[in-house]
């Protein structure tokens, strides 16, 4: 009963319990890349409501309860830091920062994992493995591990990358190493509740699968891409309910999985795009390819569904010359109805607005909005609303929280 009862709490929290309108983790209130929001083409630019210096980091700016909650390296120190702001006003609440390993990378040394708020809590994964948890009202630390030091796991070279997944008592990470590939954490005391699987990981974080096969107590599953399978653990005791491989060579770079009805799309950006469709019978999922697309490869930006039937997704070519290109995919068999390229140098960042809308940032800056439509690209409204950014947005509230590399910025539309 009382595992049904923290499931239960889970599903309330990612819905209407948690402000249906808050943005408080990765991929938004369901992990879907999704709001219930509508946005109406704007004829105006959008302008800045107010912006925030912060330092370096990929995170992206969640908000919860009237907070923007920001995560992000401390200027020229190996330290890093978690900031709360007013979410309207853009007024610093409080500041608290920790030590941590030196990182080295040509892309960011910031955080890249970006963090989950749930009752009142605040947990970040910083860029070198440190799992921390603070009270959202004043920025109290409650615990805090360095992970990969814990656990004697190597760090891998892009990093701690998997955003927090908190599943009632649990908060899991994508870690790696023998037996440790997912580990779950207590989320009162900081303490491993669990470890599961061997080998590498990818840099995708986990999503949440609703398995309606299942009763109602184990119905909730962690979705993660490991380092060549999807696969699926109960996220109290992690039991895996079903994996399916995806390659046999190393997955490494790879976004979010994203679900369309009764499949999943996962992708890497040099193995191109599989549906994995999932079927029900006697209790039990069993996972099975459904198609496989070559040019859908996924680099880190997420894919989002509109209904069961398409998926919008912006695939990345590094070669001849570096190009965002965005795809409209057939969810049934992984055809692709049309693409538009050139919509960033390299990276742009999707969400679906609640009238089936698309928000589409590119790494110049430059917002879109897109019209969901299976015949062909539209765009209803473009303005440049930012610096450079590989960071997706958040939209909670009528507004639109932006990180580009000298800051955030809060982005009214519609008000």
């Amino acid at each position: 009963m009382r595992r049904a009862t923290t499931a239960l709490c889970f599903v309330l929290l990612s819905a209407p319990v948690v402000r249906g309108d808050d943005w408080p983790q990765w991929l938004g209130p369901k992990r879907d890349g999704a709001s219930a929001e509508k946005v109406a083409a704007w004829k105006e630019a959008p302008k800045a409501a107010w912006r925030a210096d912060v330092g370096p980091g990929f995170s992206v700016p969640v908000v919860a309860a009237g907070r923007c909650f920001v995560h992000a390296r401390v200027p020229d120190k190996d330290a890093e830091e978690v900031i709360a702001l007013d979410a309207r006003t853009g007024k610093e609440l409080w500041r608290k920062s920790y030590d941590r390993a030196p990182f080295v990378s040509v892309i960011n040394t910031g955080p890249q994992a970006t963090p989950s708020v749930v009752k009142g809590r605040v947990y970040t994964y910083g860029i070198t493995g440190v799992l921390s948890c603070y009270a959202a009202e004043d920025g109290k630390q409650l615990w805090q591990t360095d992970v990969f030091k814990a656990l004697k796991v190597e760090l891998p070279r892009f990093g701690a990358t998997s955003s927090p997944l908190v599943v009632g008592n649990r908060v899991l990470v994508a870690v790696g190493g023998k037996g440790s590939a997912v580990v779950a954490f207590d989320t009162d005391s900081g303490e491993v509740a669990w470890k599961a699987l061997d080998g590498p990981i990818s840099t995708a974080s986990p999503i949440v699968y609703l398995n309606k096969s299942k009763k109602a107590e184990a119905s909730l599953e962690a979705v993660f891409i490991n380092n060549r399978s999807l696969v699926a653990l109960e996220p109290f005791d992690g039991a895996v309910s079903w994996e399916h491989p995806l390659s046999e060579q190393p997955v490494g770079t790879s976004p979010s999985p994203v679900v369309a009805g009764d499949l999943l799309l996962a992708s890497s950006a040099y193995e191109g795009g599989v549906g994995v469709r999932l079927t029900h019978q006697d209790g039990k999922t069993t996972a099975a390819e459904a198609w496989k697309n070559a040019n859908l490869s996924g680099y880190f930006s997420t894919p989002v569904a509109c209904g069961a039937d398409y998926i919008y997704m912006v695939t990345t070519q590094s070669k001849p010359q570096p190009q965002a290109t965005l795809r409209c995919v057939e969810t049934k068999g992984g055809k692709e109805l049309w693409s538009q390229p050139k919509v960033g140098f390299f990276h742009a960042g999707l969400l679906r607005t609640g009238d089936n809308g698309l928000l589409l940032l590119d790494d110049s800056g430059n917002l879109r909005l897109l019209a969901h439509d299976p015949k062909g690209y539209r765009e209803l409204a473009k303005a440049r609303v930012c610096g450079s950014t590989f960071v997706t947005p958040a939209l909670a509230n009528g507004r639109l929280y932006v990180r580009d590399n000298k800051g955030v910025a809060c982005i009214p539309l519609g008000e």
